[in-house]
């Protein structure tokens, strides 16, 4: 078998089941304590939910010899969770665990900020990394394009445009950040850090905000996405003189 053949492609779909829909129903559905097969406890629960996306990380990343930015963000995401978890568990201090939202809080608004923050440092390289979500051959023809920008001398209008599509890239991760730590706050303010079951209700709004996150993160990204590319190809557009499907690749 080749190389690139045993390689994992990547799949929006699993990669959902496995860092966002597991850990939701383990955490909110297994961290009771009890008798039944699924009962497994708060520690035993948080353990599952922690360590299902974080083997899965490392398999995807054995099998493709290559680092994917988005699973090595996910991967410190649940690093963090544990460490947050960890240090909370280990205190029986309400004062101390009622820090809960404030340290989630951060940890979830830091995870799309480094996100942003990639695409604004990837920006001068040679594979930014908006080209390579957004500006990338399989949507656009950049032949065709870069001949027309070429011919016409538009080279650094071409630059301002994808430079300031970048940054609004980053921007929709900004508001992401602001969204998730409020997010946190919602779900964990009026956390009882006195009650006996602490742990089994923590976990169960570890699971709400792992869940509503991604939807918080989504949700803008795919909104100014949708601007981005809009705006993209009507400025390719106006540079080039080309039509929609002239600047888009062939479906």
């Amino acid at each position: 078998m080749s190389t690139s053949s045993a390689k994992v492609k990547d799949n929006p779909l699993m990669d959902m089941i496995v860092n966002v829909l597991i850990p939701v129903i383990v955490l909110s559905k297994c961290s009771k304590e009890g008798e039944k097969l699924w009962q497994l406890g708060p520690y035993v629960a948080m353990g599952v939910a922690l360590a299902v996306p974080l083997i899965y990380g490392i398999w995807h990343f054995v099998k493709n010899k290559k680092v994917n930015i988005f699973s090595a963000v996910g991967v410190g995401n649940v690093l963090l969770t544990g460490l947050i978890t960890i240090y909370l568990y280990s205190t029986d201090d309400p004062e101390t665990r009622k820090l809960a939202p404030y340290l989630f809080g951060i940890k979830e608004a830091i995870q799309p900020l480094i996100l942003g923050a990639l695409f604004l440092f990837t920006h001068k390289t040679k594979t930014p990394l908006f080209n390579a979500f957004v500006y990338n051959e399989s949507v656009f023809d950049q032949k065709r394009i870069n001949k027309a920008v070429s011919e016409s001398n538009k080279e650094p209008a071409l630059s301002e445009l994808l430079w300031s599509s970048t940054k609004l890239f980053f921007g929709s991760f900004c508001l992401s950040a602001v969204l998730n730590l409020g997010l946190a706050y919602y779900f964990m303010h009026d956390l009882d850090a006195t009650s006996e079951n602490w742990k089994e209700l923590y976990n169960e709004d570890v699971g709400r905000i792992t869940g509503w996150g991604y939807l918080v993160i989504g949700g803008p990204l795919i909104i100014v996405g949708g601007f981005i590319l809009y705006r993209m190809v009507s400025g390719l557009k106006e540079l080039t003189g080309l039509e929609t499907d002239e600047i888009m690749q062939a479906r």
